[in-house]
């Protein structure tokens, strides 16, 4: 009994201390605070004016009890003293009407909707998920327009505002992506063309407004005193100058319509990719929280990480006597054939007479490996899953002489252009040039996502300070004193590089999609596949534009 009882509270302790279950919990403190918005007396606003809120908007649109993934909640979070919770827009990509939709609602509870710099930063996202998936997007418009006091990170440059126009025009022109709009409340001045460049557009009546400019521009503009209603209302874009084309009582009603238009597009033919019945993994998630290791340094299985994820918690894998360091292995979600690129951690042995190698680093034979493995996917059409815990290529005059810049260039090249699917999962580490060639965000992964203990630096805090100060704390070494102000300088290059090197901190800069947690892995990365598959094409870049460009549909 009293044994028993001990390893209980090993069990217990081991929870309490379990890095991944606290950062865990801090994230979902985090993101329960920034789904509330502007906070409960903006809420409450909205519903006093016979508005939905964004979030009540999108739960309406989407089919009940099925998943859905929200894009870039953590979004500017900790910028602009906390007053821009998720930018003001909520990005989701959720389940319409029984197909893969992304979703873009203005929160109007967030300074009323404005946009800010990251604003446009997410609808881009957005717009780039729906042009690479090839999936229906449904804007949901609710927004006073530009933040002024901000307006120099909006209105211009290459990915300003006018970037949001010139992909609702790619994809209503030449790629076909089907776009609905729906304003639900202000859509003012150039704000105006995202719904104008879409498909569809419509409008509540008495709570929506769309216009270049509204009525106190006009009065100072031209001197004419005109209400809302009637300069650009739902009855006037419906009935007087045809720019929009539903005219519905509320949102409900609205939300209800654009379900109704969703289901009537036309489906993609059934069987894009072999699929078999669905088996839930061997492992539960809920054991990871234990597994990964309370110092992000020590070592643990990948392979326990992975057979949490895949169907039945099956492996197959690919040469896996060779380059041990890299796992390659054939495996299904949700019963979706995919191929998996992982780090192994740890001391990994290798072949007689070789000495161990360093899990989560590359050596040339193991970007090799992969590299051949890529093309084999590619090759045969099966998406491709990074689950990256990669702490850099191998360095030194064993890994030169091997020809490592050769073998790593094959492996970037190889990842760079296979025309498949590719998501991303970050668990651990995400350094240096491994994390890029690890379909690192500038490869432009169909999505990428990291656990809370995702951590995505060019080196970790502890290296970067022996780049910097090593020779100083060497010399103060040998003197056997260390200058205050030299302890003050290492303290605070450690602090902030923690920092920085917070999940948290790359999803406040857009740097992944979204953090998600150990149980909703599989529902995510299901998800995710299903929307990219809806592509047949090369998903490369943004987009593609189809072989018959310029033939108008």
């Amino acid at each position: 009994m009293v044994r028993g009882a001990g390893r209980g509270i090993l069990r217990a302790l081991a929870r309490v201390t379990s890095r991944l279950r606290a950062l865990s919990d801090e994230t979902r403190e985090l993101e329960a605070r920034l789904r509330l918005g502007g906070g409960a007396d903006k809420i409450e606003r909205q519903h006093s004016q016979g508005k939905l809120t964004a979030r009540e908007r999108i739960a309406a649109l989407c089919d009940t009890g099925t998943p859905s993934i929200e894009i870039g909640l953590l979004v500017a979070y900790d910028q602009y003293d906390g007053q821009a919770p998720g930018a003001g827009v909520v990005i989701v990509v959720g389940i319409v009407s029984g197909r893969e939709t992304v979703i873009v609602a203005n929160d109007a509870t967030v300074k009323a909707g404005s946009w800010w710099p990251e604003t446009i930063r997410k609808i881009l996202r957005a717009q780039e998920i729906a042009m690479r998936c090839r999936i229906p997007i449904v804007y949901l418009v609710d927004s006073a327009g530009v933040n002024l006091p901000y307006q120099g990170g909006v209105f211009p440059g290459q990915y300003g505002a006018s970037r949001i126009f010139y992909y609702n025009s790619i994809m209503r022109r030449y790629l076909h992506v089907p776009q609905i709009a729906a304003v639900m409340g202000p859509c003012i001045a150039g704000g105006a063309y995202l719904p104008a460049l879409s498909d569809v557009i419509l409008m509540v009546e008495n709570t929506s407004f769309m216009g270049l400019g509204g009525p106190n521009l006009v009065k100072g503009a031209t001197g004419q005193v005109v209400d809302a209603e009637s300069l650009g209302g739902a009855r006037t874009h419906t009935e007087i100058s045809a720019v929009a084309h539903y005219k519905v009582p509320d949102d409900a009603a609205c939300c209800a319509k654009i379900r109704d238009l969703v289901d009537r597009l036309p489906r993609a033919s059934a069987g894009l990719v072999s699929t078999i019945s669905s088996q839930s993994a061997v492992r539960s998630p809920q054991s990871l929280y234990e597994l990964l290791p309370s110092d992000h340094r020590m070592s643990y299985d990948m392979h326990a990480v992975l057979r949490a994820i895949a169907d039945d918690g099956a492996l197959d894998e690919f040469q896996e006597s060779l380059a041990r360091e890299m796992i390659c292995a054939d495996a299904r979600i949700d019963g979706l054939p995919i191929g998996i690129i992982a780090n192994q951690r740890g001391l990994v042995k290798g072949r007689a007479g070789e000495r161990p190698r360093f899990g989560g680093i590359v050596y040339a034979e193991s970007a090799e490996k992969v590299a051949f493995y890529i093309d084999r996917c590619d090759r045969q059409g099966i998406p491709l899953v990074f689950v990256q815990d990669v702490s850099g290529f191998m360095v030194g005059t064993e890994a030169e002489h091997e020809g490592i810049i050769r073998a790593g260039a094959r492996f970037v090249e190889a990842m760079a252009t296979a025309r498949v699917p590719k998501l991303v999962l970050t668990v651990n580490h995400a350094s240096g040039a491994g994390y890029y060639a690890m379909a690192g965000q500038g490869f432009d992964p169909d999505f990428i996502f990291s656990w809370p203990t995702g951590r995505m630096g060019v080196m970790e805090g502890e290296s970067a300070i022996q780049a910097v100060h090593g020779p100083a704390l060497e010399k103060a070494k040998r003197k056997g004193q260390t200058p205050p102000d030299l302890e003050a300088a290492v303290e605070e290059m450690r602090a902030d590089y923690e920092h920085q090197l917070d999940a948290r901190f790359a999803a406040a800069r857009g740097y992944v999609d979204a953090i998600i947690y150990p149980e909703d892995t599989r529902v995510t990365l299901s998800l995710a596949l299903r929307a990219a598959l809806q592509n047949r094409g090369p998903h490369l870049g943004a987009f593609v534009l189809p072989p018959h460009l310029g033939e108008d549909a």
